[in-house]
């Protein structure tokens, strides 16, 4: 039986999409253990997901001391992994792989960088260009798969996957509502993934305006103050049921599944609405790269505005350092993204999946 390791320290979003490479290893090897290094706030991700067997929580804080990873290590290197997968790909997790022994090391080749020491047996190369629907960011970790093993392309599994437990399927929270329920995303997981709060409340009013909906707010835990101002200043507060929220991955997820559709910012809630098979109007921040990040967007089911796409002259180069000096202050450039210009291929997008609640 083979033992197998996926590493993937970062945020729901990432780790939901890196599923797919214990999905597609289970094909390889029916009968392997695969195991799945996260941080503990992201585990309920891929919790329920059959193709994972186990999964081992770390605290990112904690992890950040010497003493901390040096046992993490130790731990690893005595479960005596045959195969590790590091999409992560950062020192911690180099380390990781370097001081496990594993005989096979999968990792991402770093553009322009030859490290001195041998982390990985097999540097997978980032793709060029995104050439299929899933997004460049689920193809880029396929690609890790089947770059060492065999799979034939019709038995690929693109599609990250959300289990969901009988009695999860039965939350009631919002079942003695006789109006449908959309979710919001109000605010990125990060200040830069964040629209200007006044754009927010705009868009707020649009939808609640138009549609005979009840609206829901996702926000984290910590950004609740920043969530209550929102709707302070939206004017349909009837139609906002802000008193059912969800503060853990689980939870929300119950609660998504219930709901009609998502409108938000690009993150992890949308990867998720996504792998429970509900309609995304995704709203991305001026400097993520659309193609990498825009899984399954049909412009129906699944559809969304980049700036870039709207105001390409307001990008002086399409590359990374050019994005990385927009996020360090994306203020100006979400400021361009007005409500005027995301109305059009919004109101599109929830007159297809709202058609008999206008």
């Amino acid at each position: 039986m083979k033992k197998i390791l996926v590493i993937q320290n970062k945020r729901i979003g990432d780790v939901l999409i890196a599923s797919v490479i214990a999905q597609n290893m289970k094909k390889i090897y029916p009968e392997s253990q695969i195991d799945f290094l996260v941080y503990d706030y992201t585990v309920g991700v891929i919790e329920n997901n059959p193709s994972i067997d186990s999964i081992i929580s770390v605290n990112d804080k904690e992890l950040k001391k010497l003493g901390n990873l040096k046992q993490l290590i130790q731990t690893v290197k005595k479960r005596e992994y045959d195969i590790i997968f590091d999409p992560y790909s950062k020192l911690q997790s180099r380390l990781i792989c370097y001081f496990s022994k594993a005989p096979i090391r999968i990792g991402f080749q770093k553009r322009g960088k030859n490290p001195l020491l041998k982390f990985y047996t097999h540097n997978i190369p980032f793709l060029e260009d995104k050439t299929n629907i899933c997004g460049k960011a689920i193809e880029d970790r396929i690609n890790m798969v089947t770059s060492v093993f065999s799979l034939p392309e019709n038995n690929i599994d693109f599609e990250p996957k959300i289990v969901l437990t009988e009695k999860e399927k039965q939350y009631n929270k919002i079942d003695s509502y006789n109006k449908p329920f959309i979710m919001l995303g109000i605010l990125g997981s990060t200040p830069q993934k964040s629209m200007p709060y006044n754009y927010i409340v705009e868009l707020i009013d649009y939808i609640t305006d138009n549609y005979q909906v009840n609206v829901l707010f996702n926000y984290a835990p910590n950004q609740k103050e920043d969530a209550l101002s929102i709707y302070k200043d939206c004017k349909n507060k009837d139609n906002i049921i802000i008193d059912i929220y969800e503060d853990s991955i689980r939870g929300f997820i119950k609660l998504m599944n219930k709901c009609e559709l998502l409108v938000g910012n690009e993150g992890g809630i949308v990867h998720i609405s996504k792998a429970l098979n509900k309609p995304t109007f995704t709203i991305f921040s001026p400097y993520v790269m659309k193609d990498h990040w825009a899984s399954f967007e049909d412009g129906k089911k699944h559809a969304s505005i980049h700036l870039l796409e709207e105001k390409p002259e307001l990008y002086n180069e399409n590359s990374v350092e050019n994005r990385r000096k927009i996020e360090a202050d994306p203020s100006f450039m979400y400021k361009q993204l007005t409500p005027e210009l995301i109305f059009p291929k919004l109101e599109q997008f929830l007159m297809l999946h709202l058609k008999n609640n206008t």
